[in-house]
């Protein structure tokens, strides 16, 4: 009998991807697989990991080290690495840590299972046409109803202070065909909504034939029977391509939802950061967002601290956020990553203390215009899916959260039976700074 294992996903929704594709194909050959258990159980653990910024490489390597001991106590039997962190510091990574069984990097994953079955005594062979359906066949982490599309991997954008293009190299699209069968095999699994991921989605095609191709492929996904949502993330500003608000507005299933990365609103800050996008073509931006999608919800992120931020920098940036009014805002502090444009040549100039401050004035500023516009939704009536039941409370979402990230809606369990994985209409009763309470209508 072969081995369990647990597999360790650290980082984004694209690595997650990564995660599934690799449970699906281990399963596909005997393996018993977990994942981010509370207390892993297996023989053999897998851990991807992140390498983007400090905070989530430190996070990684301490993963790393926890397992390495689990190994060396004789807890764990072998220790596999995959992902960013490995791909972009293989050699430091073997050196410092030789407990590690094998390392991989964030293409090469794959062969993690025939360098398994290589160390099996059992001789065990791999079966090629599980090998080249395993991408379809992934298993599903997320609630069922949920899945990512990952689209694509790699970006050409290379922004200043950006080490993706660095670990994932270039932009390269999968074949449409080979997305919109995954999607139908999903559907046929039972999974609604679909959250469309890659580095730049809007960039799409362009490596294939030079055009861009989002939206004929969210066109072409909307029509499948049985895609109940479809959710975007990961666009960026410059050369936006319109057609795509045109496919927002002709499916319903397509939400009014647009995750875009605008990082700052200076013309100072975006020529240093190599945005190659203007102050003036960024509120045009936003404006014509707005008018073509009346309902949108706009999730963005704006950074901090980045060299060269002067006082009047941060004063534009809270001018712009208070005047663009985004339904989901993340922010963060500049973190200097070796070997980008801005490493070799900024100077990390601003002051720890003032990067803190600025981030904190802004969260502050976009918790208010949160709180005021969740507040608006009261009295409305929203179509919610059901994640989870949570203590006296289903945990619901609309077409305008995203999973994890987003504000979640609230409704007693003392207001009905829902079934988990199921629409429906809720009045929105009430509401906090990220979330709201509603009652299904009955």
């Amino acid at each position: 009998m072969k081995k369990t294992i647990d597999i360790i996903s650290l980082g984004c929704s694209k690595n997650l991807v990564d995660s599934e594709m690799l449970m699906g194909l281990m399963e596909a050959n005997g393996y018993t697989c977990t994942h981010d258990s509370d207390d892993p159980q297996g023989e053999i653990v897998v851990v991807n990991t992140c390498g983007f910024i400090n905070d989530a490489k430190e996070e990684s390597i301490n993963t790393i080290l926890e397992f390495a001991q689990a190994k060396t106590e004789g807890r764990i039997e072998k220790l596999f690495v995959m992902g960013c962190l490995s791909e972009r510091y293989l050699a430091d990574l073997e050196a410092e840590i030789p407990e590690v069984d094998g390392w991989y990097g964030k293409f090469n994953y794959k062969k993690l299972l025939s360098d398994l079955e290589t160390q099996n005594t059992t001789g065990t062979q791999i079966t090629s046409n599980i090998l080249n359906d395993a991408d379809y066949h992934r298993h599903i982490t997320t609630p069922k109803h949920y899945v990512y599309i990952k689209i694509s991997e790699g970006c050409d954008r290379h922004c200043a202070y950006c080490a993706i293009p660095l670990i994932t190299g270039k932009h390269q699209s999968r074949p449409m065909e080979d997305i919109l069968d995954e999607v139908r095999y999903l559907v046929s699994q039972g999974t609604k909504e679909f959250n469309v991921i890659a580095q730049e989605l809007t960039y799409y095609g362009v490596d294939i034939d030079g055009q861009q191709h989002i939206a004929e492929l969210i066109d072409r996904m909307a029509d499948i029977e049985g895609v109940e949502w479809i959710r975007l993330h990961y666009a960026y500003p410059t050369h936006f391509p319109w057609d795509l608000l045109s496919v927002m507005r002709k499916h319903k299933n397509v939400c009014k939802y647009l995750d875009i990365a605008l990082q700052h609103i200076s013309d100072n800050m975006l020529t240093r950061m190599k945005r190659h996008v203007t102050k003036q073509e960024t509120y045009d931006l936003v404006e014509r967002l707005r008018r073509d999608v009346p309902d949108i919800h706009i999730r963005t992120t704006l950074m901090v601290g980045f060299p060269g931020e002067t006082q009047e920098d941060f004063d534009e940036l809270i001018a712009f956020t208070k005047w663009a009014r985004f339904e989901r805002m993340g922010a963060f502090a500049y973190s200097e990553e070796e070997g980008t444009y801005s490493e070799q040549h900024y100077e990390d100039d601003v002051p720890e203390e003032v990067k803190q401050q600025r981030l904190d004035k802004l969260m502050r500023v976009q918790q208010r215009i949160s709180e005021e516009i969740e507040a608006e939704k009261v009295n409305s009536i929203q179509r919610v899916i059901i994640d989870r039941q949570e203590g006296d409370y289903y945990i619901g979402r609309t077409q305008y959260c995203s999973p994890e990230v987003d504000p979640e809606v609230l409704i007693p369990v003392s207001d009905r039976y829902l079934e988990i994985g199921e629409f429906y209409d809720v009045l929105i009763t009430d509401s906090e700074e990220f979330d709201i309470y509603g009652i299904t209508i009955k």
